[in-house]
């Protein structure tokens, strides 16, 4: 088999996976008295994600992999897992936040505020290059870009509110 065809196997697996789980641990969530913030800008993330793996699919699957690029997206996937792994069932792809939980502050939340959004600004960066898509690299990071500038900022809010309705 491909080498290119098994990476994105591997890569799609893991999304469709990930998607699984946040349904659920969303619908847990919620059902303990959590809230969505910010809903609005969820689809255009899902597109985006939708169009830069499909992609990658279109223009990568028969190229050949550079081992240095590859090396670096495993090394994201130890962070995408540690990451994951930290916040357990509180993990989803949305905005959601449980009144009075405290915010993670251990695994890599103790060097970083979003580890997750480095790993996602990584991914989208890298995986392309491993396929020797710079240019692709570049569309899809910029278009990341503009979408996380709005989510990160959604979510600094929605922590921020949760925080001060907790303290109160």
């Amino acid at each position: 088999m491909i080498p290119a065809v098994v990476l994105l196997s591997a890569v799609t697996a893991e999304r469709l996976a990930e998607l699984y789980w946040a349904h659920r641990n969303t619908a847990a969530l919620l059902a303990q008295g959590a809230s969505e913030f910010a809903p609005a800008h969820y689809p255009a993330i899902v597109l985006l994600h939708a169009l830069w793996l499909a992609s990658l699919w279109i223009f990568g699957w028969e190229r050949p992999l550079n081992p240095v690029w590859l090396a670096v997206f495993l090394t994201l996937q130890v962070l995408r897992l540690w990451t994951l792994t930290t916040l357990g069932r509180r993990w989803t792809t949305r905005i959601i936040v449980l009144p009075g939980a405290p915010l993670a502050a251990n695994g890599p939340y103790r060097f970083l505020a979003h580890p997750n959004y480095v790993v996602v600004i990584g991914e989208i960066a890298t995986l392309p290059l491993c396929f020797g898509l710079p240019w692709l690299s570049l569309v899809f990071s910029i278009a990341n870009a503009g979408v996380l500038s709005l989510r990160i900022r959604a979510e600094n809010a929605a922590l921020i509110g949760s925080a001060n309705v907790s303290s109160r």
